[in-house]
């Protein structure tokens, strides 16, 4: 299950999804992908083994509205989910109302239902009931602001109204929305579910909406949402999979039970990956991975720009597509390169055919996210053998260790400084690169991440082994 990647969207959940289904051929795997609209296309070349059905999150809700029984039936349900989501604070009982929705959402337009006049009605019911809270700072929702809420909500619950996925496991890629037919599947069909995070949903929420137009009481009643169900995904998944020690941090901090947990590493193949070769000719800085917000290229162009004062003549290229949507973003980041005189220095250079000329390209390769799991560009280019400068985020330190050189994130004057030191000591940068291949190849296969996922698949499927009782001989 999958939510805006796979096989629809190029990049590192991508590429790990692609791996995964690839790497066991024995097994049939049918991939539920959450989109915008259900209308974009296939980009992955998926194996005979894998079938794929995109689900439309956005365009007109399906089902007729509900009858007086219905109605009825719908009013206690949808008023305790919009309570809940107005004060996150009782996570134990929000699985069984999202049971309850999804339940109704089988029988009935969930869909529908929600788009009636009650909901908007009983979420300001809700938010009445915390207005001291509100008067504390300053805000007073509306009903424009219920009107909106709901709409989103809406949208975000519409995995619930279709059927569950039938299948021996549900695997989760991602927290938050792609739970949710997991959770559909373990509820209809006691099917178990394994949850996988690459980065961390709930936290990438926050980034997310702080950055959106939606008034306060908008964004804390989706945050609400957001909270609950990621607490709800990790507490009732069968296994969680974190993809390195650091989301497992996370994860526990948020419910998960640390003995239903199993770190899996994100692996690369090392056949695909052979050392870079000689470092280019114009002292380079290079960038992989798709033009987003969350990859925080702006901090990227500001570093380069302060290298340029010390090395006049390098270059900083960054290759990878622009997401539909991200056209604005790539603007401003092209605005602000124009703005420092860099432009025609600082280049976007779209997606190429072969990664492994990306890293080539650098002579030291950089990443300037502001939230990651296990960047599989990051361990790409250790496994190419090109010295690294990467934000300290995510899984980023566990994965470089004492092999690159990491940096706090939104730093552009310590991002500067450390790829002018490595630019100006190739002794360094090339036992960087020796010891980062060397341990990449060590813990960072996709053979091992591989193997480890058919263990956990035939341990979730198979019955458990029961000890059998001592017999005592007389």
């Amino acid at each position: 299950m999958t939510e805006g990647t796979y096989p629809h969207n190029f990049g590192g959940v991508s590429v790990w999804c692609d791996q995964l289904v690839r790497g066991m051929p024995e097994h049939s795997f049918h991939v539920r992908a959450l989109t915008t609209t259900g209308a974009q296309p296939v980009v992955w070349d998926l194996p005979d083994h894998v079938s794929a059905e995109s689900v439309p999150m956005w365009g007109p809700p399906a089902g007729r509205p509900p009858s007086r029984t219905e109605a009825r039936r719908f009013e206690p349900l949808c008023r305790s989910f919009l309570h809940a989501v107005a004060d996150p604070s009782d996570a134990e009982a929000f699985p069984h109302i999202l049971r309850g929705l999804f339940e109704y959402g089988q029988d009935a337009g969930l869909s529908a239902a929600l788009r009636t006049e009650g909901p908007v009605r009983w979420l300001m019911d809700a938010w009445t009931a915390r207005a001291d809270e509100f008067d504390r700072i300053g805000v007073r929702p509306t009903v424009h602001d219920a009107l909106t809420t709901i709409d989103l909500l809406e949208h975000l619950l519409r995995p619930l109204s279709g059927p569950p996925p039938r299948g021996d496991v549900t695997h989760a890629v991602s927290n938050g929305i792609p739970v949710l037919p997991g959770l559909a599947a373990k509820w209809a069909y006691g099917t178990p579910l394994c949850l996988t995070e690459h980065g961390i949903y709930l936290r990438e929420r926050y980034i997310g909406l702080r950055r959106s137009p939606y008034a306060w009481p908008v964004k804390a009643a989706l945050l609400g949402f957001q909270r609950l169900l990621c607490t709800a995904g990790y507490r009732t998944a069968d296994l969680l999979t974190p993809a390195n020690h650091y989301n497992r941090r996370w994860e526990e901090r948020c419910g998960g039970d640390p003995r239903s947990m199993e770190t899996v590493y994100n692996g690369v193949d090392p056949a695909s990956f052979p050392v870079a070769g000689a470092e280019p000719a114009t002292p380079t800085l290079s960038w992989a991975g798709r033009v987003d917000p969350i990859k925080d290229l702006e901090t990227l162009i500001r570093a380069f720009a302060l290298v340029r004062k010390e090395v006049p003549d390098a270059r900083l290229r960054m290759f990878g597509g622009t997401p539909a949507g991200g056209e604005r973003y790539r603007a401003r980041c092209e605005a602000l390169a124009a703005d420092l005189g860099i432009a025609a220095q600082a280049t976007f250079e779209g997606r190429v055919d072969d990664i492994r000329d990306a890293y080539a390209a650098g002579t030291v390769v950089v990443l300037s996210s502001i939230s990651e799991g296990f960047p599989y560009t990051l361990i790409e280019a250790m496994t190419c053998g090109r010295a690294t400068v990467a934000t300290d985020v995510g899984g980023v330190t566990e994965a470089v260790a004492d092999t690159g050189l990491v940096v706090p994130p939104r730093a552009p004057r310590q991002m500067a400084d450390a790829c002018l030191r490595l630019l100006g000591d190739t002794m360094l940068r090339r036992r960087l690169g020796r010891a980062a291949r060397d341990r990449a190849l060590e813990l960072f296969t996709v053979d091992r991440a591989v193997d480890a996922f058919r263990a956990i698949y035939t341990g979730l499927t198979e019955p458990a082994v029961l000890d059998e009782p001592e017999v005592k001989l007389a």
